[in-house]
């Protein structure tokens, strides 16, 4: 396989400020869908997550639960780790910014730009916000917070800087030339408007704290955290040595999916670190919006926070993969509720998606012998679905490639709600005695477009996707999709199938009664 397939996704690290919640969780998940969905289609794919562990609020956070911050990181990063095992995320590594390997790539990053004389040393003097890890000027502050509603406190200390000023035309014509390098197109707004309001050299070490990386040949400062955290997309490759076989394959990534909140860093900042070390930037950088609970601000004092363990296990975990990939398209805020979840369950899993593998199955289980029926002439209706399946895999593809998550499983189920209407006007159980030969067709139109429904459905809910395949017998080494279309893959009339057993089953009533209280604690 060549570096062309290579396909290289980041997580953002997360702060270990805190446990992590239903942002963290969102994020990872919509990595995992874009990863699953590559390596599906094959390529070959890095997928990166991991935890951001120096800085002011993580030395603060540790000095408060009266630990070191080397044991409080330990502790709080393995919480993250604990999360993705338990969501089955797919990641080929987890970094962590106190390893060795981190450690040693932004050091050499920072002696190149050093070399190439894009820092410098002076004095800093300005609004600091502690919680966002952010430099903000007065024009920014909004009744004297941060524009994220942080509190800022002024800090005046001897700090290096990043001629970030020297980089505001080439980042510029960077946007100008790669249109879709941010996306949404209204973050990328966002960003071009920033830059072209003029951008000042940015702050790039502290002398206020020491837990973080020294810089090299002067240890009374520390690399300013986002320096450090946003080397970790490369360190992980290998960087600093730009030989590696990894970093040689995958870098610059493909794609960076970061929260709107953190977009600056990752869209001006970065590539313009980048550009300066003689560096490719990523490709992409796509912002994905907030959630709210039940139309309220999620907050640690509100006592709203979700913790997605806790939906997990109530809802289930493809469920919940499911609704927050679906519920809203990706790159807006959204909201939850559980009124919302679990009409999602019943209408969209149970109703359409389930009920259509059931009962196409339970009747090749009646009236087939629990064999693939033998199809017989198509009519224009038979051709009419399996054309629209047929349609489908280029569809979701186009919608993939620019991470429309959600209008991808739309493109999705438009097919599985023209399999049903398709099934309810074909009506196979009333064609047993008329015409078994007709019944035997159109059973065989519906479990072919379940089976391509089901490979591609395997990115968003791998395991209930997996149950599908397992009762349509597609054996493991058929379930990419180079195996969606061809003429061999096609399921073989008079195989074997396993009884059907449901796999979405509905939610009652009573769920809806009760208003959701999501208690747990909020992390950045």
């Amino acid at each position: 396989m060549s570096s062309a397939d290579a396909f290289y996704v980041t997580t953002p690290i997360y702060y270990v400020n805190d446990v992590p919640h239903i942002g963290h969780a969102y994020t990872t998940l919509a990595c995992d869908a874009i990863a699953r969905f590559a390596r599906l289609d094959g390529r070959r794919v890095r997928f990166l997550t991991g935890t951001d562990e120096h800085g002011q609020k993580v030395e603060k956070a540790a000095a408060d639960a009266g630990m070191a911050p080397q044991a409080f990181t330990d502790q709080v990063s393995q919480r993250f780790r604990d999360l993705a095992e338990r969501m089955q995320i797919t990641h080929d590594d987890f970094i962590r910014t106190t390893e060795a390997r981190h450690r040693a790539g932004v050091q050499q990053l920072w002696r190149e730009l050093v070399r190439r004389d894009q820092i410098y040393l002076g004095t800093y003097a300005g609004w600091y916000s502690v919680r966002d890890e952010s430099f903000y000027a007065e024009s920014e502050l909004v009744d004297g917070l941060a524009p994220t509603g942080a509190p800022v406190e002024w800090v005046e200390e001897p700090s290096y800087f990043f001629r970030l000023s020297a980089w505001q035309e080439p980042l510029l014509r960077h946007y100008e030339a790669h249109p879709d390098f941010v996306l949404p197109a209204t973050r990328r707004n966002e960003v071009v408007r920033f830059v072209e309001g003029g951008l000042q050299d940015l702050s790039v070490s502290r002398t206020s704290f020491r837990w973080g990386i020294p810089v090299p040949d002067d240890p009374d400062h520390v690399i300013y955290v986002w320096l450090d955290a946003l080397t970790n997309y490369m360190t992980a490759l290998g960087y600093p040595d730009t030989a590696a076989p990894n970093y040689r394959t995958f870098w610059p990534a493909d794609v960076h999916v970061v929260g709107k909140d953190i977009l600056r860093f990752h869209a001006v900042y970065w590539p313009a670190f980048l550009l300066a070390a003689g560096l490719a930037p990523p490709r992409r950088v796509f912002a994905h919006g907030w959630w709210t609970n039940e139309g309220r601000k999620i907050s640690k004092s509100l006592g709203n926070v979700i913790d997605p363990l806790q939906l997990i296990e109530e809802y289930g975990l493809d469920q919940t993969r499911y609704f927050l990939l679906r519920e809203v398209p990706f790159g807006n805020d959204g909201d939850f509720s559980r009124s919302a979840m679990v009409t999602r369950m019943n209408r969209d899993l149970a109703n359409d998606y389930g009920n259509l593998v059931q009962r196409v199955l339970s009747l090749i289980q009646r009236n087939c012998e629990g064999r693939v029926p033998a199809p017989g002439t198509l009519t224009d209706n038979d051709r009419a679905l399996l054309e629209m399946v047929a349609a489908l895999l280029g569809r979701v593809r186009d919608e993939m490639a620019v991470q429309a998550l959600s209008r991808a499983l739309e493109a999705i189920f438009e097919v599985i709600g023209a399999a049903n209407r398709y099934v309810d006007a074909q009506a196979p159980w009333a064609l047993r005695k008329t015409d078994p030969e007709r019944m035997a067709t159109v059973l065989f139109v519906l479990a072919e477009t379940i089976r391509r429904v089901a490979l591609l459905t395997q990115a968003f809910m791998p395991d209930a996707s997996a149950r599908i395949l397992d009762q349509l017998a597609v054996p493991q080494d058929a379930r990419l999709f180079a195996h969606y279309q061809g003429e061999a893959d096609l399921l073989k009339p008079g195989a074997p199938l396993p009884k059907p057993t449901g796999v979405f089953p509905r939610r009652v009533e009573a769920d809806l009664r009760t208003p959701a209280e999501w208690q747990g604690n909020a992390g950045r």
